[in-house]
């Protein structure tokens, strides 16, 4: 299992992001979390197999109605301590 942290910029908050991103994260059942930002920014960490890894960060540059991504960056990161895909308080 890889983990991975996605900084995704754009309209991302007051959106509906996080929970955009708790559907699809669960859908391809992947491990973490997602939380907004104090910067406007969305941060997402996810682990699990590299196909659904890659799925996700293609739906996060897509996102859901009403949302502008403008740049979605990947970094390595250690896995979550949870099997489960949850959404964090702000920051």
């Amino acid at each position: 299992m890889r983990a991975v942290r996605y900084l995704v910029s754009g309209r991302v908050q007051g959106v509906g992001f996080r929970y955009f991103v708790l559907r699809q994260a669960k859908a391809l059942a992947l491990a973490g979390w997602v939380r907004n930002l104090p910067d406007g920014r969305v941060e997402v960490l996810a682990a699990g197999d590299d196909g659904a890894l890659a799925a996700l960060e293609g739906r996060l540059w897509s996102g859901p109605p009403g949302s502008q991504v403008i740049d979605v960056a990947a970094t390595a990161a250690e896995a979550p301590s949870s099997a489960d895909f949850f959404v964090l308080p702000t920051v």
